[in-house]
């Protein structure tokens, strides 16, 4: 990549502290997820970092974090549980809390929260706003149509013809998406939807782009974009089957056009966060850009209003500078006064496990054996997504349990090393891809 903040560097010090802070601080952070625990194990490792909490958790963060029990769509209650604690930082992993406000009741009692408010973080809530808002900040995407009716639906699906995509307009978990060449099918998902977005297809491979977002009254807004990754959506090899939340993901991606990320930081991510300022909800947090690239150039698919997963597990250990001063200076509007993120050569691999049934239906209450294989190599490691703890047991509690990241000389490395460790972990019905960053 050619701007200077994406070229890893090792010609001064890395800086332990930005400019937002000067001594060690607490840090919450909310959610279950494979994404959270990711963020937990990068922030216990941060030396400005006294004590990670985690909310409500999972087993995985549990030797990494103190863990609290808290409902983590209930502002109240999150922001409550924050003062108490007397953390410096709450960083706030779902999109479902962000759209319901969470980061508002927080920012409420002036305890600084990574992540948009409720009005921003419609960016990723409702794909008819952030058209809306693509088009008028003249960011390049797919042409498309809002649809609430069968009869707008079918006219929209002639327009653009197959394949067909169909969007439900609201979350759903990254699995609200169909693209079919049967236009019965996609009527049928469009009729299961409230409302939905009816988009011309996108031809090229699909990157995710990242960008650290802050905003404030004298320098407007500040975006440090991240190294891009690929992540793998259906469940199957090839890019078979149904959407999931994400099977895998590598980075960096050593065949993407050298000026990628300049492009992308030009014309997708900071026009966005300039519109949505211009609006008068500026956006502050990570704005996750869904990019295909197209023979007719770069194109954004989707917004995201938060970190991705399972692409920050491969981004996070490849990250050589500090977390909490970039996560603080976005929450706090004085990300210009951190220096931008530097990265460790080599590659990153993560591989999701999934327990039976998924995407479908998931498998709960099934004994997972092999994880502690990993604990002492210092070449992979697990990232916890469904799992629970019973009867003294680790077993599945949901449908994308885990997954093993590994970094490596390179992006082939770490992908050996990533399946030798998933060959160690076993529980019944588990499925993973074996394609995941193949070639790389």
């Amino acid at each position: 990549m050619t701007v200077d903040h994406l070229v890893v560097r090792r010609d001064r010090p890395v800086p332990r502290l930005g400019a937002t802070r000067v001594t060690a601080m607490d840090v919450l952070v909310i959610g279950t997820g494979g994404r959270e625990h990711a963020l937990v194990r990068a922030l216990a490792a941060d030396p400005g970092v006294d004590t990670v909490h985690a909310a409500p958790g999972n087993p995985g963060m549990a030797a990494l974090a103190r863990i609290h029990d808290v409902d983590p769509m209930d502002g109240a209650e999150v922001a409550a549980l924050a003062r108490d604690l007397g953390v410096g930082l709450v960083v706030i992993g779902p999109e479902a809390p962000l759209v319901a406000g969470v980061a508002d009741a927080i920012r409420a009692i002036d305890i600084p929260c990574f992540g948009p408010s409720a009005e921003a973080a419609r960016l990723e809530g409702s794909k008819a706003f952030a058209k809306e808002v693509m088009t008028a900040a003249g960011v390049p995407t797919a042409r498309a149509q809002v649809c609430s009716t069968p009869d707008e639906v079918a006219a929209a699906l002639d327009a653009y013809g197959p394949p067909y995509v169909v969007k439900d307009d609201g979350l759903a978990a990254g699995k609200g998406v169909v693209v079919t060449d049967d236009r019965g099918l996609a009527a049928d998902h469009a009729q299961a939807c409230e409302r939905v977005v009816v988009e011309e297809y996108l031809d090229g491979p699909e990157v995710s782009l990242f960008g650290l977002c802050s905003w404030n009254e004298a320098d407007g807004a500040t975006v440090y974009p991240l190294l891009p990754a690929q992540d793998f959506k259906r469940i199957h090899d090839g890019d078979s089957g149904p959407n999931t939340g994400g099977m895998g993901a590598y980075t960096p991606l050593t065949w993407a056009p050298d000026d990628l990320v300049d492009e992308v930081l030009r014309t997708v991510l900071q026009p966005t966060v300039d519109e949505m300022a211009r609006r008068g909800t500026p956006f502050a947090g990570l704005l996750y850009a869904g990019l295909a690239l197209t023979f007719r150039g770069v194109r954004v698919v989707e917004f995201n209003a938060r970190f991705g997963d399972p692409e920050t597990q491969v981004l996070l250990p490849l990250l050589d500078s500090p977390l909490s001063p970039l996560l603080l200076g976005a929450a706090t509007g004085t990300l210009a006064d951190v220096p931008p993120p530097i990265w460790k050569p080599g590659g990153a691999v993560t591989v999701v496990m999934a327990s039976k049934g998924y995407p479908e239906t998931s498998s709960k209450g099934d004994v997972i054996v092999g994880t502690e294989a990993l604990s002492d190599d210092p070449a992979a490691h697990v990232i916890h997504a469904g799992t629970a703890l019973a009867d003294g047991h680790l077993v599945t509690a949901g449908g994308r349990v885990l997954s093993v990241t590994a970094v490596g000389t390179d992006v082939a490395d770490a992908r050996a090393r990533a399946y030798e460790g998933v060959a160690t972990i076993s529980f019944p019905g588990a499925q993973w891809r074996a394609d995941i960053a193949a070639g790389r």
